[in-house]
């Protein structure tokens, strides 16, 4: 990042509410954990996460820069249109709007959309059966998994309705041949939900190269939602997430930036 551009993005903290700020700095906190935790991609996933109004405004990643080198004042601000609503020296992905803007534009209880091209994910994904119920936590994921079918690179805005239609009200979201997606209400919930998944697929990866499988018992999974709340308190991904932003802090706070 150059001077200038480093002055330009730093005025950002100026421009904005104090609760957009904290929606900044816990969404470049997500994108440093997804690169702590090897799920990026170089620079060619996304997460997005939108702005409290009735605007569907929502902040996304500038396009080019690593998620390790995220921080809260580069994020880019963009409308449905894709307009960027402050200023910026990046672009936005068109293929990361698309996906991001069709589900910010039906889901009003969806703040962040998480987006991954994991290798184990896009494995899975890939599998005929999907996701197998073979682990305490696939139990979590099928509770509410939704697939699409592929279609290339999302570049096209005629495909948004079907991923509108195919995604429904489900939190886990298997893009095929792609990789794997998760919505969540805050954006810890929707990092806790992709740590679910992904850890899902890289067990059932692991559990393929063995012997037979054995799978959980269907009511299980029906019953699943109250053993999650219990699990985490009735706090979501909240419950987690201060430990995660200690580790942060711990190795480089410079995403608050």
């Amino acid at each position: 990042m150059n001077a200038n551009t480093q002055r330009e993005i730093s005025e950002v903290h100026k421009l904005v509410s104090a609760e957009e700020w904290q929606l900044r700095v816990d969404l470049a906190a997500c994108y440093r954990l997804v690169a702590l935790y090897g799920w990026s991609d170089l620079i060619f996933t996304h997460i997005s996460a939108r702005i409290p109004g009735p605007e569907h405004h929502f902040l996304i990643n500038p396009y080019g820069l690593m998620f390790d080198e995220i921080t809260a004042s580069s994020l880019v601000k963009v409308d449905q249109d894709c307009n960027k609503l402050i200023d910026s020296p990046y672009p936005v992905n068109p293929a990361g709007f698309v996906i991001h803007s069709a589900i910010h534009a039906v889901r009003e209880d969806v703040q962040c959309v998480l987006h991954t091209h994991t290798k184990a994910g896009v494995a899975v994904s890939a599998q005929k059966d999907g996701i197998l119920p073979i682990s305490q936590q696939s139990t979590f994921v099928l509770a509410s998994l939704a697939y699409h079918g592929y279609e290339g690179v999302a570049i096209r805005d005629d495909e948004k309705a079907r991923l509108q239609k195919d995604l429904g009200d489900a939190n886990f979201y298997m893009l095929r041949n792609h990789g794997l997606l998760t919505c969540g209400k805050t954006i810890a919930d929707a990092f806790l939900a992709m740590y679910t998944f992904e850890n899902t697929c890289q067990i059932q990866i692991a559990a393929q190269a063995g012997g037979e499988l054995t799978q959980v018992d269907p009511r299980i999974v029906e019953g699943v939602g109250h053993a999650m709340k219990v699990q985490t308190g009735g706090l979501g991904g909240q419950f987690v997430w201060p430990s995660l932003i200690r580790k942060l802090d711990r190795i480089d706070p410079s995403y608050k930036d």
